[in-house]
């Protein structure tokens, strides 16, 4: 299907009356960043209206090209040492009891980011010390030790998104390598089994279906418990083009098929994206493990 075409009627968002003044004040005051904003997320109005967001750490600025994302790729700055505590203030003025942080992808600094994530863990627990935290980290440039860092700051998740299948990773994430993905997951579960792993992928990339299902084996193997699967959208025409659109059967099929090779827990249809509804799924774990 080309990309030109009108898009299906099942990706068609009705946005939600505003009532996310409160988010959007916390994050425009400390002058901070969120994915949401930053990836073209198609469900920002409607995680905002209902006092959710997803805090983007390290700027706004990427060092890889990643041909799908809608992530600014202009030149990076040095982190912002006041950040941390911003974020955890803008968390604690929200209310948040379920906060999740991602980051942009820092190959140039030599632990990746991964002390800014931790100084963010910090503050938010200094302010709101019982709201569980949920990372969504990049592969940290085959960083372990920075990853291990990360693991002993003991957050409740760790998400790391293997995006799409092996044989489109030169095409779709030419800087990123899908076994030093597997990897970072395996290690995080080998070493702190408490902490939940979590990945993603998107779908309509031109993946085929035993590819989708040999990713998901893949993700098992690495100890991966919850998934997500969404519909891709290219956010612009210089992005990779959508090769097909995944109608909603199709996405509960393939839901079916996570949840039978033993994942924990699955969100996907058309719309979800690696934080949808992402306290939600958590504790849906959660409360399992503790019956």
């Amino acid at each position: 299907m080309s990309q030109q075409e009108p898009k299906p009627t099942w990706l068609r968002i009705k946005v939600p009356p505003s009532s996310s003044n409160r988010v959007i004040s916390a994050i425009n005051n400390k002058s901070l960043h969120t994915v949401c904003a930053e990836a073209k997320c198609p469900n920002q109005m409607q995680c905002f209206s209902k006092g959710q967001a997803t805090f983007l750490l390290l700027g706004p600025s990427c060092t890889r090209r990643c041909t799908f994302c809608a992530i600014d790729k202009s030149s990076v700055q040095k982190p912002d040492m006041n950040e941390p505590a911003c974020i955890a203030h803008a968390i604690d003025q929200m209310g948040l009891s379920y906060s999740v942080l991602t980051m942009v992808t820092r190959d140039d600094l030599a632990d990746g980011g991964a002390s800014q994530i931790i100084k963010t863990m910090r503050e938010i627990r200094k302010l709101s010390p019982d709201t569980d935290i949920e990372l969504l980290i990049s592969d940290l440039n085959g960083n372990w030790d920075a990853l291990d860092m990360i693991i002993q700051a003991r957050p409740a998740v760790i998400n790391h998104n293997i995006e799409t299948v092996p044989r489109l990773y030169p095409g779709v994430r030419p800087q990123a390598d899908y076994k030093r993905s597997l990897c970072l997951l395996t290690r995080v579960s080998s070493i702190r089994s408490a902490i939940i792993t979590k990945s993603g992928m998107m779908l309509g990339l031109g993946e085929r279906k035993y590819e989708i299902l040999s990713t998901m084996d893949d993700l098992r193997n690495a100890g991966c418990q919850l998934l997500t699967l969404g519909q891709y959208l290219s956010p612009s025409h210089g992005h990779h083009p959508v090769i097909s659109y995944i109608p909603p059967h199709e996405f509960d099929e393939y839901k079916k098929e996570a949840l039978d090779r033993g994942f924990l827990g699955v969100a996907s249809a058309p719309l979800v994206r690696s934080s949808y509804r992402a306290a939600d799924l958590f504790l849906s774990v959660r409360n399992e493990n503790e019956s």
